[in-house]
């Protein structure tokens, strides 16, 4: 091989050993009062009682609770439009009574069909 032949390989990375970076941080005293007192602010940003998984948390129960209130307001839409029918209609009274309650007319005869399975 000749010098040239070097040019075209790729060169050894250096191994970073772990131990050997963390005791020159520890050495550094910046670091180790940034490591003391950074790590608690830390925990608490993130653990604390204003956290942020505490507000992702309730982000989520936001939600929720806002889609049950969507549910809820569309159902007493519902409740309202048939109340407002059940006011004077006949017709609708009488279908009430015959879906939701099972009633027949005098003389009616109510046969139940079982589907196949």
């Amino acid at each position: 091989m000749t010098a040239n032949d070097n040019l075209f390989y790729r060169k050894e990375r250096k191994r970073i050993d772990a131990r050997v970076l963390l005791k020159k941080l520890l050495k550094n005293r910046r670091v180790v009062f940034a490591l003391i007192v950074g790590t608690p602010i830390l925990l608490y940003v993130v653990f604390g009682h204003h956290g942020v998984l505490q507000r992702i948390r309730l982000e989520k129960e936001k939600t929720e609770l806002e889609a049950k209130i969507r549910t809820a307001e569309a159902e007493g839409k519902t409740l309202q439009a048939e109340s407002k029918a059940l006011d004077g209609d006949k017709k609708a009274i009488e279908k009430v009574a015959r879906e939701k309650h099972n009633m027949v007319r005098e003389g009616e005869h109510v046969y139940k069909v079982n589907p196949e399975k």
